[in-house]
């Protein structure tokens, strides 16, 4: 008689907190957080949180937070530049006001339609998508069984989620808010049925 094997592993996804320089669209850009942002991140992590892996985004404003965790921790770290956020091309630098203010249009389409509307010069959608379900589904292989702790971007969470809750890369950017350092808890049972992913907390 066999004996089914079944594992659950989860993943806390977190946000970088405020960046210096305040809010704009910044992609690639890679500034350090601020201040505020430290806080943020401290604020968001409690005594009782225990993972046994740290993935980060190689971007400073992940990277800085995540290896000071895992040093502190004596957890091991891994970038990941599949978890870097998406390019915005033009508009990387530039708030919400400057854009609306020249182009209002484009940036409600956006918004509305990221697949048919991306930012002029960025990384489309369904390629920005299809890099991070690619490590999505590569840590999952790789970290079974585990408690994973994931340091990335707003932009990344809500593709990772989109996987998890079948979100079509059109709705993908407005079905979520993912505000500075919000975490979201995902499990996965894998067993002899397969692979199942469930979102089980999202927020501050």
């Amino acid at each position: 008689m066999t004996m089914s094997h079944n594992t659950t592993t989860f993943f806390d996804l977190i946000r970088h907190g405020e960046p210096a320089g305040g809010p704009m669209f910044r992609g690639s850009k890679d500034d350090p957080l601020s201040d505020t942002g430290w806080q943020q991140m401290n604020a968001a992590i409690t005594d009782e949180d225990q993972w046994d892996l740290i993935v980060t985004s190689p971007l400073l404003r992940c990277r800085a937070f995540a290896t000071q965790l895992a040093e502190q921790r004596r957890i091991p770290l891994h970038q990941e530049p599949r978890l870097r956020e998406i390019a915005f091309g033009d508009w990387e630098g530039r708030t919400s006001d400057s854009i609306m203010a020249d182009t209002p249009e484009a940036l409600t389409r956006f918004w509305s339609d990221p697949v048919s509307y991306p930012p002029p010069g960025g990384e489309a959608i369904t390629e920005f998508r299809q890099r991070v379900a690619s490590a999505w589904q590569h840590w999952q292989r790789q970290a079974t069984g585990q408690r994973v702790l994931v340091v990335c971007h707003g932009g990344v969470i809500r593709m990772v989620l989109a996987e998890v809750m079948s979100i079509p890369s059109e709705r993908s950017f407005s079905a979520l808010n993912v505000p500075y350092a919000c975490r979201s808890r995902i499990r996965v049972d894998e067993s002899e049925h397969g692979r199942l992913s469930c979102l089980q907390m999202h927020g501050r």
